[in-house]
C-alpha cells in the first residue's frame, strides 16, 4: 500500500474541488485498509487547510470555499462507516456555533463533520448566534463541549462573552469550551478562559475526544 499516495490523492481532490477524484481516493483508502482516522487527519484535512489559504490569498472565492465543503463531505460519507465501526459508545454531546456577527462556517462545519464521526451528537447553532442563544442550548442539551468558532478579529469578543455568561449562570464547571478560527490565538484563548484553542478541525476533534476519555476513565 503507497499510504503517501493515497493521502495525496485525498488531499488533491479536495483542492481541486473533484468530486470523482476525492470519492475514488476514499473508496481505495479504505479498501486499502488505511486507519480512516489517517485518511481524515492526514488527507482531507490538508485538504481543505489549503482551500482555506487559496481563499485567504483571494485564489478561490467563497463558491470554491462551498464546493470544496461538499467534496470533503462525499469523501466523509465513505470513510464514516468505517469510522463508525470503531465508536463503541456515544462519546456525548457538543454544542457548535459561529459567533455574534460572524457569518463564516466553513470550519465550524468541518468541525461538526469531524465530532459526528468521532461519536458526537453535534447541535449545530449555525452562524451569527448571540451569547444568550449558546447559553439557553447548554441549558436545554447539558453540553460536554461548547465549541465556537469566528473568522473576524471584532466578532473575538463574543467568545469571551459567552464563557463571561457561561460562569454567571453556573455552568462553567459543566462544559469543556474550544474556540477556533485563523485570528484566534492560544494567547486570546487562555485570556478569555477557553480550555483550548483548535489549531484545525482535526487538532480540535482529537482534544475533544482526548477531554471524554479522560472523563470517563475518572467516573
Amino acid at each position: 500500500m503507497d499510504l503517501d499516495r493515497i493521502l495525496a490523492s485525498l488531499r488533491d481532490g479536495i483542492i481541486a474541488l473533484d468530486f470523482a477524484a476525492a470519492t475514488q481516493a476514499a473508496k481505495e483508502a479504505m479498501e486499502s485498509g488505511v486507519d480512516p482516522n489517517v485518511a481524515i487527519s492526514e488527507g482531507m484535512v490538508p485538504g481543505m487547510v489549503i482551500v482555506g489559504q487559496k481563499f485567504e490569498r483571494g485564489e478561490y472565492f467563497l463558491s470554491e470555499l462551498v464546493v470544496a465543503t461538499e467534496v470533503m463531505k462525499e469523501g466523509m460519507s465513505i470513510i464514516t462507516p468505517y469510522l463508525k465501526g470503531q465508536t463503541r459508545q456515544k462519546l456525548g454531546t457538543a454544542i457548535v456555533a459561529t459567533v455574534e456577527g460572524d457569518l463564516h462556517d466553513l470550519g465550524k462545519n468541518m468541525f461538526a463533520e469531524l465530532l459526528k464521526v468521532h461519536g458526537f451528537e453535534v447541535v449545530d447553532l449555525g452562524i451569527d448566534v448571540p451569547p444568550s442563544e449558546i447559553i439557553a442550548a447548554v441549558r436545554e442539551y447539558h453540553p460536554a463541549i461548547v465549541g465556537m468558532s469566528a473568522l473576524l478579529t471584532v466578532t473575538m469578543p463574543k467568545m469571551g462573552e459567552v464563557i463571561d455568561a457561561l460562569k454567571s449562570e453556573n455552568l462553567r464547571d459543566k462544559v469543556k469550551v474550544i474556540v477556533g478560527g485563523s485570528p484566534v490565538t492560544g494567547e486570546f484563548s487562555k485570556k478569555i478562559g477557553a480550555d483550548h484553542r483548535g489549531i484545525n478541525a482535526a487538532e480540535g476533534v482529537k482534544k475533544c475526544v482526548e477531554w471524554i476519555t479522560a472523563r470517563k476513565r475518572r467516573n
